[in-house]
C-alpha cells in the first residue's frame, strides 16, 4: 500500500440525512453527465451506481482521510472536532456547486485504489520530455501510456528526434503473454519500442489470452474493459511507423507518431479517455506538415488526430509563417517556455521559482517539469454573490488540491518532482458568465485579492502539514464536462450558441443508451471508430449575452492576458476562435502578446464540418421541437460506470483532433436514428 490507511474519516450521519435522496440544481446535461462520467457503482446496492450526494461524501470523505493519516504517520496534531465542521462546509460548497473537483477526483477520490497504488489516478495532466530517449528509449512513451491508462492528460516535446537509430528487431523463441493489467499493456508495449532500438529482443509470440473481453467491468479503478483489440492494433501500427525507419535516426514524426499510436490505443478502449499535446520546434518543417491532409491524409485519419500539436516558440521571433499556417486550422498552437519558466502571475514580475519547466500539459494551462504530474480543481465565481463568499469557496477548493500532493504516486521519477513542487492548479469557469455578472474589473479584482489569499493558506497550510509550498497554485483550464454539472460556460470561454446541441458520448456497452434512447435523444455510432455511441443534447443558454461568434479575437486575446496578469500564476488555457477576416492578424497578436501570455491557440470560426462535433448550433425552433419529443430519463438502478469525453474535458481538444470528414447529417428529432446494437484555525484539522 503506498499511502498506508490507519484511520478513515467519516462525516456525521445526522448531516448526511440531510442530503440523502436529494438532487442539486443541475445545470442542463449536469445529471446525465453525472451519471455517466462520475458516479461509481456501490458494491452493495445491487449494482446500482452513485447518486450525487453519495459521489460528494465519498469525495470528501476521501480527502480528511489522507489529512488524517498523512497527520497521525507524521505525528502531527489533528482536531477532530474541527475536521468535522471543515469536512461539512466543503461538502456543502460542492454540492451548491460553489466549486468542483477535477473529473479525476469526482471519479477516483476515496476509492482504495488511491491509497493501494497511488495518487496518479487523482491527478488531470502530465508531460514528458524525449530529450533522453538515446539513454532509455521506451520510458517516455510508456509514461504516456501508463498515465493515459489512468485518465492523466500527457503532452510530450519531440527534443529525441535524431538521437537514437532504428534497427531491425531481434527475435527471441517465446511466448509473450499479456498479463490483464494496465501494466501489462505497458510492459508489452516497451519490449516492442526497446526491440526497435536494439535494448531488448521481441518476442516470437504474443499471447492476449488473459486479457479480458470487452465490455467486462473493471473492478479496481472502475469502468468497463476494451478487450485486447486496441493493444494488438497498438502493436501492428508500431511495426507500421518503425519498420519503414530501419537503419535511420528516429524524427520528430517518429516520435510524435508513436505517441499517436499509443494515444489512440486507450482512446479505442471506450472506457477512460485521455488527452495529448506535442509541443514541436517552430522551425521543424516536417513537424508542422504533420496534419496536412494533402500530404498525410491517411496517417491523419490514422492516429495523428490523437495530439493536439504546439510549438515551443521563442520571444521576439517572427510570427508571420506560423500565423497564416494556424489561420487554415487552428494549428499549431503557442507555447512559450522561457515565460513559464520565468513568470507567475506576470503582474509579480520574473522570479524564475520555476527555472526546470519543460513543457506543459495537453490543454496548456499547466507549467511543468518532465515526468511531473498536476492536479486542478474547478470553482465557479459566476455562482458566488460577493468575494467574501468565494473567499471562502477558494479556501476549501484548495485544501482539496493541497491535499491530493499529500499522496505518492506509483512512479518514483514523478514523486522526486512532485513531491517537491507541490504543483496545484485552482482554475475558474464561467468566467465570462462572471464578467456579465458582476462587472469585468470587479471579477479581476476577486482574482488578485483570491491569489493573495491562496498564497496566504498556503504558507499556513503547508506548515501545518509540514511540505514545501506550491511552486505555482493557480490556472484557468479549459473545463468541458465538470462545467456542465453546475451548466456554467466552460473556462475562459464564451457560449458557443443560445441554442445548440451537446455531443455527449457513451461507451457502446453502456446501459444508459437504451434509456436515452426511449426518452428521445437522437444517438448515432461514433464516425471515429472508438468504441462509442454519440447522443445529442438539445440545451438554451440562459442569461445569453455574446457568443463566441459576437466577440472579437483581440476581446478574447485581452481577457486571456488578464487572466494571465491577475490570476494565473501557471497558465490559461484558451482557445480564440476568430473570423475569416480576421486571420490576417494572427501574427500581429502573437508579436504583441508573446510578452503577456504563456500559452495561446486558435480556431477558425468556419463551417468545419468535424463529425460529432461537441458543440452544434441550432436555431430556437429546431431546440424547441427537440425539446418537445423529450421524455424523463429512467436511471434508476443502473450500473452508469463510463468514460470521460473525447480525448480531452476542453473546446479544442475535442473539435479539431480528428481528420475533416462528411458533415454529419441533418437530425431528424421525429424518429431518432436507431443504433446497432481561509482562517485555517476556524475549520481545518488543526492550523491555528
Amino acid at each position: 500500500m503506498l499511502f498506508p490507511v490507519r484511520e478513515r474519516f467519516r462525516l456525521d450521519e445526522e448531516f448526511l440525512a440531510e442530503y440523502a435522496g436529494r438532487q442539486p440544481e443541475w445545470g442542463p446535461l449536469g445529471y446525465v453527465t453525472f451519471k455517466r462520467t462520475y458516479a461509481r457503482t456501490l458494491p452493495d446496492a445491487g449494482g446500482r451506481t452513485e447518486e450525487y450526494w453519495e459521489t460528494c461524501r465519498r469525495v470528501v470523505e476521501g480527502c480528511y482521510t489522507i489529512q488524517i493519516n498523512h497527520c497521525r504517520n507524521l505525528k502531527l496534531p489533528w482536531n477532530p472536532d474541527k475536521a468535522q465542521r471543515s469536512a461539512q462546509e466543503m461538502y456543502r460548497l460542492m454540492w451548491g456547486f460553489k466549486f468542483l473537483p477535477p473529473g479525476r477526483g469526482l471519479w477516483m477520490m476515496g476509492t482504495n485504489y488511491i491509497y493501494e497504488r497511488g495518487s496518479a489516478a487523482l491527478n488531470n495532466c502530465a508531460f514528458v520530455s524525449t530529450a533522453e530517449i538515446d539513454f532509455t528509449f521506451s520510458e517516455p512513451f510508456c509514461f504516456l501510456m501508463d498515465m493515459s491508462l489512468l485518465g492523466v492528460g500527457v503532452a510530450f516535446d519531440t527534443k529525441g528526434a535524431g538521437t537514437v537509430r532504428v534497427v531491425e528487431p531481434q527475435r527471441a523463441e517465446y511466448t509473450h503473454v499479456v498479463d490483464d493489467s494496465k501494466e501489462g499493456w505497458v510492459d508489452l508495449i516497451r519490449c516492442l519500442l526497446d526491440a526497435y532500438v536494439g535494448a531488448c529482443k521481441r518476442p516470437a509470440r504474443i499471447d492476449y489470452s488473459q486479457i479480458r473481453p470487452q465490455g467486462s467491468p473493471i473492478r479496481t479503478f472502475g469502468g468497463i474493459a476494451p478487450g485486447p483489440g486496441p493493444l494488438i492494433e497498438c502493436v501492428e501500427n508500431i511495426d507500421k511507423v518503425l519498420k519503414p525507419r530501419m537503419g535511420q535516426w528516429i524524427s520528430s514524426t517518429d516520435i510524435t507518431d508513436l505517441m499517436n499510436v499509443v494515444g489512440k490505443c486507450v482512446v479505442s478502449g471506450g472506457v477512460r479517455r485521455t488527452a495529448e499535446l506535442a509541443l514541436g520546434a517552430p522551425d521543424d518543417e516536417a513537424y508542422l506538415k504533420l496534419k496536412d491532409p494533402e500530404i498525410h491524409g491517411d496517417k491523419l485519419t490514422a492516429w495523428r488526430w490523437a495530439s493536439n500539436n504546439s510549438v515551443a516558440t521563442n520571444t521576439g521571433m517572427d510570427y508571420s509563417r506560423l500565423g497564416a499556417q494556424t489561420a487554415k486550422n487552428g494549428e499549431p498552437g503557442y507555447f512559450w517556455l522561457d515565460n513559464a519558466r520565468a513568470y507567475g502571475r506576470m503582474k509579480d514580475g520574473a522570479n524564475w521559482r520555476d527555472a526546470k519547466v519543460a513543457g506543459t500539459n495537453p490543454c496548456a494551462e499547466q507549467s511543468l517539469e518532465s515526468y511531473e504530474i498536476c492536479n486542478l480543481v474547478e470553482t465557479f465565481p459566476s455562482l458566488h454573490a460577493s468575494f467574501d463568499e468565494y473567499k471562502r469557496t477558494l479556501k476549501f477548493a484548495y485544501l482539496y488540491a493541497k491535499t491530493v500532493t499529500l499522496v505518492p504516486t506509483h512512479n518514483e521519477r514523478t514523486n522526486a518532482i512532485m513531491l517537491r513542487n507541490r504543483r496545484i492548479g485552482l482554475s475558474q469557469s464561467g468566467i465570462v458568465e462572471s464578467f456579465e455578472r458582476h462587472g469585468r474589473r470587479t471579477h479581476l479584482e476577486w482574482c488578485d485579492k483570491g491569489y493573495q489569499y491562496i498564497c496566504d493558506l498556503d504558507r499556513i497550510y503547508s506548515q501545518w502539514l509540514c511540505i514545501p509550498e506550491s511552486i505555482k497554485k493557480t490556472s484557468v483550464k479549459p473545463s468541458g464536462t465538470v462545467s456542465l454539472l453546475p451548466g456554467v460556460t466552460p473556462g475562459i470561454h464564451y457560449p458557443h450558441a443560445r441554442h445548440y446541441l451537446r455531443a455527449i458520448r457513451l461507451d457502446k456497452t453502456s446501459p444508459l443508451v437504451e434509456p436515452l434512447r426511449q426518452a428521445g435523444y437522437h444517438i448515432e455510432e461514433s464516425v471515429y471508430g472508438d468504441n462509442t455511441w454519440v447522443a445529442y443534447f438539445p440545451v438554451m443558454h440562459e442569461n445569453f449575452e455574446r457568443s463566441k461568434t459576437d466577440v472579437s479575437i483581440w476581446e478574447q486575446v485581452e481577457n486571456a492576458a488578464q487572466m494571465q496578469y491577475y490570476w494565473a500564476d501557471n497558465q490559461v488555457s484558451v482557445t480564440v476562435t476568430f473570423k475569416p477576416e480576421e486571420a490576417k492578424d494572427l501574427p500581429k497578436i502573437l508579436e504583441l502578446y508573446e510578452t503577456r501570455l504563456k500559452s495561446v491557440s486558435f480556431l477558425p470560426l468556419t463551417d468545419h464540418q468535424y463529425a460529432q462535433a461537441p458543440y452544434q448550433e441550432i436555431s430556437e425552433e429546431m431546440y424547441l421541437h427537440a425539446l418537445s419529443r423529450l421524455k424523463p430519463i429512467a436511471f434508476q438502478g443502473l450500473n452508469t460506470d463510463e468514460a470521460q469525453d473525447l480525448y480531452c474535458d476542453g473546446d479544442k481538444c475535442e473539435v479539431i483532433l480528428p481528420a475533416r470528414v462528411p458533415e454529419t447529417p441533418e437530425f431528424d428529432f421525429e424518429q431518432p436514428e436507431e443504433a446497432e446494437t481561509e482562517v485555517a484555525s476556524e475549520d481545518a484539522g488543526v492550523p491555528s
